[in-house]
């Protein structure tokens, strides 16, 4: 909803685009909103895909030795599954703020809280799935691959920071 909402931003009319160029940064960044609102949206569908199998990897038998190992190696590559969706999520929101930067610089003024209400959402979609990721993480037993995640995780987080200040969305610190 956030990369949506910046997107119908970036196409109001009397924008605050002087140059040619101006205009076409704006487009270029409309554009990649509804590119990553449509990409959020799919997501949904791909997180639940990973939890289902999750489950499904809770599931499988364990009589045997090797039925333990199979089901063991099924979880570990079901949450996996279960992180790289929410992850994702991290990552487009990053991506929209980034491009929401432009559209609050150049968009219609009279819309500059419709910019500042995307912001906010798109930070509320990435603490979730920073929550998710989180919440899955401490079923992984690949402590490099835990450290790897966590790291991309700050990063997403330090980058949309950056972008909503930059965008000056209040109730952020400037």
């Amino acid at each position: 909803m956030g990369a949506s909402l910046l997107a119908m931003m970036a196409g109001l009319p009397k924008n605050k685009a002087a140059t040619e160029e101006d205009a076409q940064r704006l487009r270029a960044a409309g554009d990649r909103c509804a590119a990553l609102a449509t990409e959020l949206e799919r997501l949904v569908d791909v997180d639940s895909a990973a939890y289902e199998l999750v489950m499904a990897a809770y599931k499988r038998p364990k009589a045997t030795d090797e039925d333990k190992t199979a089901r063991t190696a099924a979880i570990q590559a079901a949450f996996r599954e279960a992180i790289a969706a929410p992850l994702a999520v991290m990552r487009a929101c990053a991506a929209a703020a980034e491009q929401g930067v432009v559209v609050a610089r150049l968009g219609n003024p009279s819309a500059a809280s419709d910019a500042q209400v995307g912001f906010e959402l798109l930070n509320a979609a990435l603490r979730g799935a920073k929550l998710n990721v989180e919440i899955n993480l401490g079923s992984v037993k690949d402590q490099e691959y835990v450290g790897k995640v966590r790291a991309d995780v700050t990063e997403f987080e330090r980058a949309i920071g950056h972008e909503t200040h930059a965008a000056g969305s209040p109730g952020r610190d400037q």
